[in-house]
């Protein structure tokens, strides 16, 4: 008797085991999908210009729109994110020296990897957060393109993006933000930016990238590794910013800390939106203020 219903367990246990080799192979190829899935986008035609003028331009969108803090000062990439046994994530190279995208993109790959979240290759770009720069003007959209193919070549070979089998079941089982590439229309052309100015419009149009890391409503968001995540504050007048005036803002965005004498975290990049000039900040307050007193979130 005993020995029937020991062999019953194990044929049980073996069954479970089975079921569960079956649903790693499959949520395995499932996430690997997700990963390769190509992506065919019409780009849209921009104005890319040369005057010194643009240029500048661009490399002070490059420095607000914080694309210096991922992709290095000399935007030559580096190691990313890593989460050892999950992903390990480079932002590339985007000169055009060895090992830089920029050797080979086209006018029209810059404006799918930046508007669209898509690579040369038509897969989907980790960590960029297009769905803000999807907003950006053409005009602005041209001048960071222009600047970024006036840097000099920098030689800098990364690794490849990886993905290890356990990132895979996550990304299959949705325990990974939503890709960029999966939140945009990529049909509807983007709206025209306001004419930059101290006005709520602009502030508006400059608080796009907030909006990664503070929720759609600015009042914050559950923000972190998964599992690891807290909340980040709430910029609305229901948040500390209530307390605050225009000075306060200037200041802590220039300094990192904050009217009480608290220090910003290293995840907040107030070292690049503290370079928005006076009327840039202006307007960003100005914007942040009219929002509704909402309660914190996340």
């Amino acid at each position: 008797m005993f020995k029937k219903v020991l062999k019953w367990v194990l044929a049980v246990l073996g069954g479970l085991v089975g079921l569960l080799v079956l649903a790693f192979i499959v949520f395995y190829l499932v996430g690997t999908a997700k990963i390769n899935k190509k992506y065919r986008v019409p780009v849209e035609t921009i104005s890319i210009p040369t005057d010194p003028e643009a240029i500048q331009r661009g490399e002070h969108l490059a420095t607000i729109h914080i694309c210096t803090r991922c992709h290095t000062e000399s935007l030559s990439g580096e190691l990313y994110f890593v989460a050892p046994g999950l992903v390990s994530i480079p932002s590339p190279n985007l000169t055009s020296g060895i090992g830089g995208v920029g050797r080979f993109y086209t006018d029209e790959d810059w404006v799918r990897a930046i508007r669209h979240d898509i690579g040369h290759d038509g897969r989907a770009l980790f960590f960029m957060p297009s769905n803000a720069y999807y907003y950006m003007s053409d005009e602005d959209l041209g001048a960071l393109i222009a600047y970024i193919k006036s840097l000099p070549p920098v030689d800098k070979e990364l690794p490849g993006k990886r993905i290890e089998p356990i990132g895979r079941l996550m990304m299959a089982l949705g325990m990974f933000p939503p890709l960029p590439v999966e939140q945009i229309d990529h049909i509807k052309r983007p709206p025209a930016g306001p004419k930059p100015g101290v006005t709520i419009a602009y502030g508006e149009y400059l608080a796009r990238t907030c909006k990664e890391c503070h929720g759609e409503k600015f009042n914050g968001k559950p923000f972190g590794p998964p599992g690891q995540e807290v909340p980040t504050p709430n910029l609305t007048p229901g948040g500390d910013l209530g307390s605050w005036s225009e000075q306060d803002f200037f200041n802590t965005l220039r300094t990192g800390t904050t009217p009480s004498g608290r220090l910003l975290r290293d995840d907040m990049p107030w070292k690049y939106f503290g370079k928005m000039s006076d009327d840039e900040l202006k307007a960003l307050w100005m914007y942040l203020q009219s929002l509704p007193a909402l309660e914190q979130g996340g």
